[in-house]
Formats: structure tokens, sequence, C-alpha cells
């Protein structure tokens, strides 16, 4: 994650120069707001990257002797289907429909988008995750 923490880094620092040399040059304030949020989100991406880089330590890719068989292994967690995507936009349609229809049905979109979102949210809460795997937070000692 070094390389793509360098990326963002680079895109943070031009969102600074550019959001710096605009609100300078123009009186338009928001534009200057924008590339301002725009900075603040390449740096939020930058410092994450960043970090994790740091907790994990370099990846098969970021190393230039590694094989392709060092990225060998378990991914991670892959959810079968599930309803509760259909039960979220269910619940967000209904809503839709209540700003038109009245409160009443508003709330009740609320209510199963909320339901929905909670079943989401808590479908896999007591899953483990695999040995080794990136989920697990287990950095592989053989590096």
């Amino acid at each position: 994650m070094r390389t793509e923490a360098q990326l963002f880094a680079g895109v943070t620092v031009f969102f600074a120069v550019t959001a710096t040399g605009y609100g300078w040059a123009s009186e338009d304030p928001a534009g200057t707001a924008v590339l301002v949020v725009a900075f603040l989100m390449a740096a939020l991406v930058t410092f994450f990257l960043t970090v994790q880089y740091r907790r994990r330590g370099p990846r098969a890719q970021d190393r230039k002797d590694a094989e392709v068989a060092d990225t060998a292994g378990p991914l991670d967690f892959f959810p079968a289907d599930s309803a509760w995507p259909i039960t979220v936009a269910g619940g967000a349609c209904v809503m839709a429909l209540g700003v038109v229809f009245g409160v009443w049905l508003l709330l009740m979109g609320l209510g199963v988008l909320g339901l929905g979102v909670f079943g989401m949210v808590f479908e896999h809460a007591g899953r483990h995750s695999p040995p080794g795997s990136p989920a697990d937070g287990d950095v592989d000692e053989a590096r």
C-alpha cells in the first residue's frame, strides 16, 4: 500500500496547490470550497493507506524481489446471496413515495429501510476470518 499512499499523496498536494491558487486568484467561494473538500478527501485516503502500510508492513506487490506465489493463499470471506439489499432498496423506494403521498408512508419506508440496513450489518456478525487472511490482522511472518 506504500505505492498507493504515495500516489494519493501526490493527488493531495495537487489539490492543496490548486485550491490555494484558485482561492487567491478568483473570488469564487464555491469553487474554492469544492477544491478544499477534494483536498481533504484525498488527504483522508492518503492517511488511511499510510496507516495500513505501517500496520501491516509491505505486501508482496510492494517488494521488488517478490514472486507470484507470495500472493497466494486465502483471500477473505465472500458472502453468499442475500435478500437484505432488496429490502434496503424497497425501503428507499417506499420512503421516496412517502415524500409524495404522506408522512405515514415515509415512516413505513424508514422502518423497512432501517430493518434492511440492520440486517445487512449484522448478517455475518458471528463470522470469523480464516487464519492468515487480511481481515484476520495477522501479517505473514515469512516475509
